[in-house]
């Protein structure tokens, strides 16, 4: 099987999509927080993340969260949602009301608990340069906002 690979990003092939553009965000939103809280299991954190197909760093930032330990942790701690923000004209007003301004850079993360409660929101665009960062700090990142026992 041959696959075609994007000469900047050799982690996704061609026509690969991280992030559905056709996603309703609200939707994806209110049924990370039931799956988040489902009864009989601990609950788990829900994180945000604003980004869209184009941006490399968050290509980057997708194949980093696919790794190794990370990958086991955000499974095991984490409801993901991955929410388009297209060329920076979609999803803006969900954006806001969580606090994450994504004229500062994208990817940009956005931290709630497993009732939809913000506890933290990156307003500097503290990930957008993720092609630089190393995987220590993104899982870092993740365990500094795992759900507390």
């Amino acid at each position: 099987m041959l696959m075609l690979v994007l000469a900047s990003d050799p982690t996704h092939a061609v026509g690969e999509t991280v992030y559905d553009e056709k996603a309703d965000a609200r939707k994806q939103i209110e049924a990370a927080i039931r799956q988040a809280s489902e009864k009989g299991k601990p609950a788990r954190n829900i994180v945000l993340v604003f980004g869209a197909n184009w941006c490399q760093d968050c290509r980057a930032l997708a194949e980093q969260m696919r790794q190794g330990e990370l990958a086991a942790l955000i499974e095991r701690e984490f409801v993901l949602v991955k929410i388009d923000v297209g060329r920076g004209e979609k999803n803006l007003e969900v954006a806001t009301k969580y606090g994450v301004p994504v004229e500062n850079g994208i990817p940009a993360l956005a931290v709630l608990d497993a009732k939809g409660k913000l506890l933290y929101a990156q307003n500097q665009g503290q990930f957008a340069n993720a092609r630089r960062m190393s995987y220590e700090s993104i899982k870092a990142f993740f365990e500094q906002w795992k759900p507390s026992p």
